[in-house]
């Protein structure tokens, strides 16, 4: 166990010793907050990120930090009626870098930063808390309509036009005489064209369903046995690769996306990683085999996903299915003694990443010799 900068500790049988080509993590800034922060997002073409949460008084707040010199600089602070759980910068344009947040109350807002007293978009999304937000067709990511896709307490998945008002292009909700889940987490996918798209949501028992946006339908769904926290593609604007799925109880599933058996499903890889919840998944921009999980003991994991030798092979009935691959650690750090919330990587520097703790923290660590992996 050595110690760092930062008063952190890097487990070294991960990394073995620093004169490998392995990754490390570095803390790089770091500061304290005075309310719970939630979700915490890099704003696109910037040194700066937003911090979305709680004030104690029970509103909601939003943040604008800017990396200056090794140092966190306060820019901006707004509050809000609500408190807000979750943002995504996903579906908006490169010029205009707008947030959309889903608040406690179930609102879906998206919030001009230059001007934020008033949101460009509103709507009462669901009946409950917004538990999780993606978007997709924004910064330059993904074909098609810029969209964004909310999941909430009420059970319910929706789909969203900006450019249209009041109701959603997509509702996923349990059919009739079923068991109302809580929904935890959604994610885009499949946005490799201007026709297909398609979202992964994840539930509070463990349910995870494939919903094809296309055919409004459910393509696939499987359960990992425990509630899931996070669900991640590798990447969004190309045809389905890899999905990446945590849980509750430390483990989490990743999914080999391109080929699926009509009975057994998508092939998948598991690892009990973390001694608790892994509250989210972050893949690397610039590397979709490389992804961070964040843990409740507030650590992180960096992992690779390494491909097999081949990616399909027909059953004893010549029937194609997917081939899992393997997966190797290759960094982990304690940061803080609470959960690890929200983590977010800058999709301008390699390395670069933002990452939330329920200690009321925010910290700018760099992960180095990412080209070496």
């Amino acid at each position: 166990m050595l110690l760092v900068p930062g008063g952190f500790h890097v487990d070294t049988k991960a990394s073995g010793a620093f004169g490998e080509k392995k990754p490390q993590i570095i803390a790089h800034a770091h500061t304290s907050l005075n309310f719970t922060v939630f979700d915490c997002k890099w704003i696109p073409c910037s040194a700066k990120f937003v911090c979305l949460g709680n004030f104690p008084r029970g509103t909601g707040v939003v943040q604008i930090h800017e990396l200056q010199h090794g140092e966190l600089q306060l820019v901006k602070e707004l509050e809000k009626p609500k408190p807000i759980k979750c943002g995504t910068f996903g579906a908006s344009s490169l010029q205009t870098r707008h947030i959309a947040t889903g608040d406690f109350d179930g609102n879906l807002n998206i919030w001009n930063l230059e001007a934020a007293d008033v949101p460009v978009y509103s709507v009462k999304a669901h009946k409950e808390i917004v538990n999780s937000i993606d978007g997709v067709g924004g910064l330059g990511i993904g074909e098609g309509a810029p969209e964004i896709v909310t999941g909430s307490r009420d059970g319910t998945v929706k789909v969203w036009d900006p450019r249209q008002r009041d109701s959603p292009v997509a509702n996923m909700e349990p059919m009739e005489g079923e068991t109302k889940r809580d929904c935890w987490t959604v994610a885009f996918g499949h946005a490799f064209n201007q026709e297909d798209r398609c979202v992964c949501a994840g539930y509070d028992n463990g349910d995870v369903k494939l919903f094809d946006l296309r055919n409004m339908s459910v393509r696939w769904e499987t359960n990992i046995k425990n509630g899931v926290c996070c669900v991640e593609f590798d990447r969004k604007d190309i045809n389905m690769n890899k999905l990446v799925a945590t849980s509750l109880e430390g483990r989490f599933h990743v999914f080999d996306m391109r080929t699926q058996h009509p009975t057994k499903g998508f092939a998948s890889v598991s690892e009990k990683a973390h001694k608790s919840t892994i509250w989210q998944v972050k893949h690397l921009p610039q590397n979709r085999d490389v992804f961070m999980t964040t843990g409740g003991a507030g650590n992180l994991h960096l992992w690779k996903y390494e491909y097999p030798a081949q990616r399909s092979e027909k059953d004893s009935e010549g029937v194609a299915g997917g081939v899992a691959g393997s997966l190797s650690l290759l960094q982990n750090v304690t940061l803080a003694t609470q959960p690890i919330a929200s983590l977010d990587w800058s999709p301008d520097k390699q390395g670069l990443c933002v990452c939330s703790a329920f200690d009321q923290s925010v910290r700018v660590l760099i992960v180095t010799k990412l080209n070496t992996v």
